[in-house]
C-alpha cells in the first residue's frame, strides 16, 4: 500500500482464503453490533446471520469478498465487492443497476481504524469496478455509519437517494461513485 505509514505499509488487501471465513464473520459481527444507533442481534438476527457468514459470499456470480491483512498474519477488516449487482442483495433498485459494481459490508477492527484500512479495501474494490469496464460503483449506509459516510464521499462517492431503501425500521441510503471509463 502507498498509504504513506507503517500500517498501511505492512496492509495486504487480497480475497479471504476459506480458514478465514470465521475470522472475519465473528469480526464484522462485532463491529456491526458496537454500532451507536444500528440494530442489535436481537433486532435483526438474520442480517448477523449474513455477517457471521460472510464466507458465503464468495458462492455469488462476480461477488469477491477482500480482507485487510496486517503484518501478513492478522485480519483487521473485510469488504464484499459485487461484480454483478444482481447478487448484490439489497433493497430498493440497486440491484437492477446494469454497468455497475457494488461494495456492501465494510468492516474494520476498532483497534485499526483510522489507519487507511476502509479507504485501502474501498479503493481495492473501486479498481476492481475500474477492471471490469463498470461506469459506477454503488454502496450503501446508514446513519450510525458516520465515519464510513465520510470516508465514501472524501473519496468522491455522492448521495443517490434514487438508491435509498428501509430495511425493516431502518433507513439505508445509497451512494454512487461514477468511473471514467474511457481509457
Amino acid at each position: 500500500m502507498t498509504e504513506g505509514n507503517a500500517v498501511t505499509a505492512s496492509l495486504d488487501i487480497r480475497e479471504i482464503r476459506r480458514e478465514e471465513f470465521g475470522v472475519l464473520g465473528r469480526l464484522m459481527v462485532e463491529v456491526y453490533s458496537r454500532l451507536e444507533g444500528f440494530p442489535s442481534p436481537d433486532e435483526q438476527p438474520r442480517y448477523y446471520e449474513m455477517l457471521a457468514d460472510i464466507g458465503r459470499f464468495t458462492e455469488r456470480s462476480g461477488a469477491k469478498v477482500l480482507v485487510a491483512v496486517l503484518g501478513g498474519r492478522e485480519v483487521v477488516g473485510g469488504v464484499v465487492y459485487f461484480g454483478d449487482m444482481a447478487e448484490y442483495g439489497s433493497g430498493g433498485i440497486a440491484t437492477t443497476i446494469r454497468d455497475a459494481s457494488g461494495i456492501r459490508l465494510l468492516g474494520v477492527d476498532p483497534r485499526h481504524r483510522g489507519m487507511g484500512v476502509g479507504k485501502a479495501l474501498t479503493r481495492a474494490c473501486i479498481r476492481l469496478a475500474e477492471d471490469a469496464g463498470h461506469a459506477q460503483v454503488i454502496l450503501h449506509t446508514t446513519q450510525a455509519m458516520q465515519v464510513a459516510w465520510g470516508m465514501y464521499e472524501k473519496l468522491g462517492f455522492v448521495r443517490a437517494t434514487d438508491l435509498d431503501f428501509m430495511q425493516e425500521a431502518l433507513p439505508v441510503f445509497g451512494f454512487r461513485l461514477r468511473l471514467d471509463t474511457r481509457a
